[in-house]
């Protein structure tokens, strides 16, 4: 790939990034990773499991100890809750309490339904091809940190 194909796809990400700041603005006290975790809890409680940190850690690919330190937050800001598994007590289980649905459905249902009023000229194709190239050229950014530091 040239050079220039380069700068222009980490422009894009810069733009990607302004993009996100344009969401809307979240109340005091409540990081855009919350959203976050409360979607992916979503998306694991309706493939019918209980989640765990691990769970929220392997599917957004980051670091346990960060995801632990974020739930234990949104514990203590009434977003989720914890529970033991009744089989083995070493096991934690993760839910979002009403709290935390209200705050995904107002920062992520409803945003997004809205959102996607406006997003009719953008296909299906042309979206996975985006999420496709980020991930890849993520996975690429991830491994040249590592070799060139």
């Amino acid at each position: 790939m040239e050079t220039e194909k380069i700068k222009r796809m980490m422009d894009a990400c810069y733009m990607a990034k302004r993009i996100r700041d344009m969401l809307p603005e979240l109340p005091d006290g409540v990081a855009p990773s919350y959203i976050q975790f409360l979607d992916t809890i979503h998306k694991l409680e309706a493939q019918n499991r209980k989640v765990k940190i691990s769970d929220v850690s392997e599917e957004l690919n980051l670091p346990r100890p960060g995801v632990t330190r974020t739930v234990k937050e949104m514990v203590a800001k009434g977003y989720l809750a914890k529970s033991s598994s009744e089989e083995d007590g070493r096991i934690t289980y993760i839910s979002i309490t009403e709290e935390g649905e209200k705050l995904s459905d107002k920062y992520d249902r409803k945003y997004y339904s809205e959102l996607s009023k406006y997003l009719d000229h953008i296909s299906e194709e042309e979206a996975d091809s985006m999420i496709s190239t980020i991930k890849k050229l993520y996975q690429v950014m991830c491994e040249r940190r590592i070799h060139l530091e």
